[in-house]
């Protein structure tokens, strides 16, 4: 035999021990990915990341069955970047802990953090700002539902305080008539009042908005994004 020809066992050796590591960081992965899973049915993100990992967890134990090493694939840089994801999914699942241990709700890729007193539109926005968030906008019938399924009446992050009938968001976009939940007869300023501040109110229907006086004192729901 040649010596200078690489030892064939040796460096079937060395793809067998890679391709365990490999498995051992798709299954650690597929774990985060389940629990991630487990926060929320509505995450669409998390079901399609779980079964690509088991595809590809499968896909890896048929070729570790039939195993040709001029065909295998760079060991090294595909455990690189799956530990890159893996820590991702680690960071992921941090935050996740996080907010939900502080009470927040996941939904969607937002957290939304359901207050227990009230107070006025301004000073529940101020506690949204000092949470790292800002009231809820609501950008579709399904936030909309998900809103409303509280049963309460809450401020929501929607004001005309600037122009009086120009409606925005805290984000300062303007409201959109497609996803606008204006209650019948809403908004009004009710008997010339100023009401100039969002607020979720009638429950029983889907179009559940009302304008309010900003000083009223209201509960009020918070929304931060997760990137």
């Amino acid at each position: 035999m040649d010596k200078n020809l690489p030892d064939a066992s040796a460096t079937n050796r060395k793809l067998v021990v890679l391709s365990l590591g490999l498995l051992c960081i798709l299954q650690a992965a597929l774990n985060i990915s389940l629990r991630l899973a487990l926060y929320s049915s509505d995450a669409p993100d998390h079901d399609a990341v779980i079964r690509n990992l088991k595809e590809e967890r499968d896909q890896l134990k048929r070729k570790l069955n039939t195993f040709d090493s001029s065909d295998a694939p760079d060991y090294d840089a595909v455990i690189r970047n799956l530990t890159e994801e893996r820590d991702q999914l680690k960071r992921k699942l941090n935050i996740f802990d996080h907010y939900t241990q502080e009470g927040w709700r996941y939904f969607r890729s937002s957290f939304y953090f359901i207050s227990s007193v009230k107070k006025s539109w301004g000073d529940s926005r101020d506690d949204c700002l000092q949470k790292g968030a800002d009231l809820v906008i609501i950008n579709s019938k399904e936030e909309n539902e998900f809103t409303r399924q509280f049963r309460r009446l809450f401020w929501i992050g929607l004001t005309d305080t600037e122009t009086e009938g120009t409606w925005k968001w805290v984000d300062g976009t303007l409201l959109s008539t497609t996803t606008s939940y204006w209650h019948a007869g809403e908004p009004n300023s009710y008997f010339s009042t100023n009401e100039d501040c969002g607020e979720t109110k009638f429950h029983e229907v889907e179009d559940n908005w009302n304008d309010e006086k900003c000083h009223w004192q209201n509960f009020w729901i918070c929304e931060k994004k997760v990137a």
